[in-house]
């Protein structure tokens, strides 16, 4: 074990804790808590927005499905979720930033009711398992390698979340703000160096990006074909549209400090997502160059491990140092927003219904004592889940929004038409289909993705439901003068 490796990432650690600590003198109500007042300028909403987008499957995940391949096997993250922040700029973050709500729950209450409210609500807190659980995984992963092994992957699990739960706790939404404005910092610098250092070991990087074009790792489309492109454009739609109803993705627009800052930090940090996401993705093929097939042999076998064990045999103390402050940046950064959103949706759409005259020193304590409850919840998961890709996790976690609660939203938004019912209809067909797929998974799963097949029961649901009982009434309605006429 190297001692002092392991002394400057426990410092790392230590200082964050700081952040959240000294945050925490700043949180006066539940609106400081959970969406830091609505007073970030726009080169925090940005830090804050990429920060949460690049996780751990950005950094340990999507490298190396990119190296085994290419383009087409990454076309869900970074590309659909880098896009699902450009869309939300575009069309979503001024509209909702209007409204001066506190959850995206509380856009379903106003436009649906309660019953829609606490169903979407429910669908987006139970998405988050998939991307929590993926996070500590990782977590896990870097204490067990820092460590050599002599820390377990379950008892780095433990200690990563313990680290960061306690800064989010205490500091809430404005904590999370800081340590991602300084995480980014260290993340972009630290894998730029990385990169750097890794086409130079490669030979240079012509050397790198020969490697990916003989491998045709370029190609993003996949062969003509009904059922290989109606896959690949799920794939491309589960991030890109499913992660739009999500709490930190709304936590984020609500933080800024005006509307046009809401719109352009989420479009600037989508951008940025998808730009920088290519640095790991260059740094796996650098390590393919100088590994040769034993780097490939693990890309297959255990490729979260691959980027880490490149720069522990291969590079110098202060690489490594450099490296593991970048990873840790991008899973507690991810795993920091990922407590607190679905902890503020429970509060906030759940809670309050059962408790409606709670009081805002009553909220603030529930949201704190939910995001220890559900820390534990998702521990549990991602131990019972060990094993399962950090990837998969992750990508699996939003069919439930895209099916349940996407098209409500909206449609919510621009259909003036749409209804109460229409949203209820929305709701259950897209879950059933999506579940009728999961249960049929050898038979139509092969044939049809079932998230596209549940977004567009959703759809035809949002419709149907709107404008059908609005024609049965209009007919009623003439027969019912006419009869009074008589």
């Amino acid at each position: 074990m190297n001692y002092t490796l392991v002394a400057f990432v426990v410092l790392y650690l230590v200082g964050t804790l700081a952040v959240g600590v000294w945050a925490g003198t700043r949180i006066h109500n539940t609106t400081d808590f959970a969406i830091a007042g609505r007073s970030l300028p726009l080169v925090m909403v940005v830090t804050t927005t990429f920060a949460t987008w690049f996780g751990a499957e950005t950094v340990m995940g999507i490298p190396a499905r990119f190296a085994q391949g290419g383009l087409g096997a990454v076309v869900e993250d970074p590309f659909g979720a880098g896009t699902c922040l450009i869309l939300v700029g575009i069309f979503f973050a001024a509209k909702l930033y209007r409204l001066n709500l506190l959850t995206i729950g509380d856009f379903y209450r106003q436009r649906f009711g309660r019953g829609i409210e606490v169903f979407c609500s429910c669908a987006i807190i139970l998405s988050y398992l998939g991307w929590v659980a993926a996070q500590i995984t990782a977590l896990g992963l870097v204490f067990s390698v820092l460590t050599n092994g002599a820390m377990s992957e379950t008892t780095g699990m433990i200690i990563g979340t313990l680290a960061v739960l306690v800064y989010v706790v205490i500091g809430g939404f404005l904590a999370v703000a800081w340590t991602d404005f300084i995480q980014m910092i260290v993340l972009v610098v630290g894998l730029a160096i990385i990169a750097v250092f890794a086409a130079d070991l490669a030979g240079g990087s012509d050397k790198v990006m020969a490697l990916a074009s003989t491998k045709e790792l370029w190609n993003l489309f996949p062969a003509p074909g009904f059922t290989d492109i109606a896959f690949f454009i799920a794939a491309a739609l589960t991030m890109m549209l499913g992660s739009i109803p999500q709490q930190d993705v709304f936590q984020r627009v609500m933080s800024a400090r005006d509307e046009k800052t809401a719109r352009n930090g989420a479009v600037i940090g989508g951008v940025s997502y998808i730009l920088f996401a290519f640095v790991p993705m260059f740094i796996v093929l650098s390590a393919v160059v100088v590994m040769g097939d034993s780097a490939l042999d693990m890309a297959k076998n255990d490729y979260q491990r691959l980027l880490p064990t490149f720069v522990m045999t291969k590079m110098p103390l202060v690489m490594q140092i450099i490296f593991f402050g970048a990873l840790l940046s991008a899973i507690k950064s991810t795993s920091s927003a990922t407590l607190l959103a679905p902890s503020t949706s429970f509060v906030e759409n759940i809670l309050k219904n059962l408790r409606p005259r709670m009081t805002d020193k009553q909220q603030l304590f529930a949201m704190r004592a939910t995001i220890v409850v559900f820390a534990g919840l998702v521990l549990a998961y991602a131990i019972k889940m060990k094993g399962t890709s950090i990837y998969e996790l992750v990508s699996t976690a939003y069919q439930v929004t895209l099916v349940g609660a996407f098209v409500p939203l909206v449609m919510g938004l621009y259909w003036k038409r749409s209804t109460t019912q229409g949203a209820i209809f929305s709701v259950a067909a897209g879950i059933a289909v999506w579940i009728l797929f999961l249960v049929n998974a050898e038979t139509w799963g092969k044939l049809f993705p079932g998230q596209l097949a549940g977004l567009l029961a959703a759809l035809a649901g949002m419709v149907v439901g709107s404008l059908l009982p609005q024609k049965l009434r209009n007919r009623h309605e003439p027969a019912h003068h006419l009869a009074g006429a008589r």
